[in-house]
């Protein structure tokens, strides 16, 4: 039992200098929380008041909330 732990351990540690001995490297800065992405114009979102689909392009932003051109003018 003991032997087959040193076997793969030997096993990993020649894995790891395969890949120059350094580990993968992960860049917190890149992740974005949900607010944070930028919408591009053709992304589909959706209106507050009548749930229908409408891209960013099209919509009206009130208030960190998009409406539809018909909701929209109502509010």
């Amino acid at each position: 039992m003991i032997l087959k732990l040193i076997a793969i351990a030997i096993v990993l540690y020649f894995v790891y200098k395969l890949f120059g001995g350094k580990l993968p490297n992960i860049d917190l800065s890149s992740i974005k929380s949900k607010e944070d992405k930028k919408l591009d114009d053709d992304t589909l979102v959706e209106c507050e008041k009548c749930s229908t689909f409408i891209t960013v392009k099209e919509s009206i932003l009130i208030g960190s909330k998009y409406y539809c051109d018909e909701c929209g003018a109502k509010i």
